[in-house]
């Protein structure tokens, strides 16, 4: 049995290829037989995962897995208190631009050295899961260059690291009472697909894509925003959330990675952050989308449009032990 804080895997650094997989229950009930299904999978992942890494180690295959707030009693046999804030995707309307909800009720996120590597521990938990569930997204990411996105511009600047790692993403004890215990070692996770207007993109002089994410393109070095309290901010200043008690910065940790198809004119970035204060990424997205203040959005947003989103919680190990136990 895993310890109570043992946490999946989300401290592994940025792979050069990566799947993004959400997947639904085939109804809005879920059957005995269906709910059976997916318990068992997703309380097996990593041993599924092992099954394909053996094959090449240095590969590093890792598979994490985040359940919906629809399945969440389904999968758990209703014997596990549901997260605090774990629920569906809120959408985020602004007077320009939405962050729209989508169905998901399962995530896998999948990551490797090998694309190979990573296509077949999808088909592997897609064969087990069989008809109980459908597919909802399938994104295949992958690293550009030095960890850049479409746009050029280097992405997870500020993901936290080392110990703070765990001090951003992962729950514990004091975050929590009760029988709730139980998801501690476990994390909040928001995906959302964007695409990029690449044309509209590459019409901006380099100085103005700058000004809009809040870094200089070659060298990433921070921008200072404009002073005032009626002035647009940047990219990187509306997804900077502060505790407003002491000040301090609220991270959460990115593992967005870029997607795409050439020659089907598709550019975009998979946006996947772990938390374990589900509220930060909320007004993140409500900044960026209504605008701080409301009205001023992210002008990110002018040239690259969401199309998805959806909300998981990603169970410790010592979780996913006793959801296999319970089944």
């Amino acid at each position: 049995m895993a310890s109570p804080l043992h946490p999946q895997r989300v401290d592994v650094p940025l792979t050069s290829s990566a799947i993004f997989l959400v997947v639904a229950a085939k109804s809005d009930i879920v059957s005995d037989d269906d709910a059976a299904t997916i318990r068992s999978v997703v309380s097996s992942v990593n041993d599924i995962a092992k099954n394909v890494a053996f094959r090449d180690p240095s590969a590093g295959l890792v598979c994490t897995v985040g359940i919906g707030s629809r399945v969440w009693d389904a999968v758990t046999g209703g014997k596990l208190p549901r997260p605090a804030e774990l629920h569906p995707f809120k959408e985020v309307k602004g007077k320009k631009h939405t962050a729209v909800s989508t169905p998901g009720d399962l995530l896998f996120h999948i990551r490797a050295e090998r694309r190979d590597m990573c296509f077949e521990l999808e088909r592997q938990l897609l064969d087990q899961l069989g008809d109980s569930v459908t597919v909802v997204d399938e994104t295949v990411g992958f690293r550009y260059f030095d960890n850049r996105d479409l746009l050029g511009f280097v992405d997870g600047t500020a993901n936290p690291t080392g110990d703070d790692i765990s001090e951003a993403v992962l729950i514990d004890a004091n975050d929590v009472s009760g029988n709730s215990i139980n998801i501690v070692g476990g994390s909040y996770v928001v995906v959302q697909k964007y695409l990029h207007a690449m044309p509209n993109w590459r019409a901006l002089s380099t100085e103005k894509q700058e000004a809009i994410i809040g870094r200089t393109k070659l060298d990433n070095v921070e921008l200072d925003d404009a002073e005032g309290d009626n002035v647009q901010r940047s990219h990187k200043t509306l997804n900077t959330i502060e505790d407003d008690e002491t000040g301090a910065e609220l991270d959460i940790l990115r593992d967005n990675m870029p997607f795409g198809s050439p020659g089907a004119g598709e550019y975009g970035t998979y946006f996947i952050g772990y938390t374990r204060r589900l509220w930060v990424i909320e007004k993140m997205l409500q900044r960026m989308f209504v605008g701080d203040p409301p009205g001023l959005h992210d002008k990110l947003l002018d040239y690259s449009k969401a199309t998805t989103g959806s909300v998981f919680f990603m169970p410790s190990m010592a979780l996913l032990d006793r959801i296999g136990a319970d089944d």
